[in-house]
């Protein structure tokens, strides 16, 4: 099936994750925007060399609006968790260098032995929206998610850190909840509330 070419309101995102891209289509779908991976456009993947979550996501929207000429969305999420001072923060995806499952299992091991109340975390999300490469007034939507690190894993479905990630007001993990719960509260769903908000309003 051929590709329809880009429009005025194509956005490229600065993701190649399937899952990632059709969760912001569907909360972006009511502007009109036509949302587009940036693999689409060869776009390289970037060195995230920002130490915070919003720098990191300013350099990947701006790679990806230079690479595509396009006006471009980019992400940043992390989980932090208090009692580690704000590990594994920018450093969640990476933080075992062995995935998912290696990072859940170093993280468990540093929380060793702290009740539940000195367990406290959140995931972060920091949105980016560029008009275009240059753009000196990038609009910039953060949202949060709070809860506890669990003692071990429960839940199968979700990804990452979910597993163990202890949501109060569902009395489950991220991972037991069920997706259109997930992606009503979520940190990347409030992100994406605001970023839809704010994007409307600029109109």
């Amino acid at each position: 099936m051929t590709k329809a070419a880009p429009t005025a309101s194509t956005v490229v995102l600065a993701s190649g994750n399937a899952g990632k891209l059709k969760e912001l289509d569907r909360i972006l779908a009511p502007l009109g925007l036509n949302l587009r991976s940036q693999s689409e456009f060869q776009v390289p993947e970037v060195a995230e060399t920002g130490l915070t979550f919003v720098e990191n996501a300013l350099i990947k929207a701006r790679a990806a609006a230079e690479h595509s000429g396009l006006a471009a969305i980019a992400d940043d999420s992390g989980l932090e968790v208090e009692a580690l001072q704000g590990a594994p923060g920018i450093h969640s995806a990476r933080y075992s260098g062995a995935g998912d499952t290696a990072n859940n299992r170093k993280l468990l091991a540093a929380l060793e032995g702290l009740p539940h109340q000195e367990r406290r975390a959140r995931f972060q999300c920091v949105l980016v929206y560029m008009q275009h490469a240059a753009d000196p007034t990038p609009l910039i939507c953060q949202g949060s998610w709070d809860g506890f690190i669990l003692p071990a894993p429960s839940g199968k479905d979700g990804f990452g850190y979910d597993p163990l990630f202890y949501v109060p007001g569902e009395d489950c993990s991220a991972a037991d909840l069920p997706r259109a719960i997930k992606n009503r509260i979520s940190h990347r769903a409030r992100a994406c509330a605001l970023l839809a908000e704010a994007l409307q309003s600029a109109r």
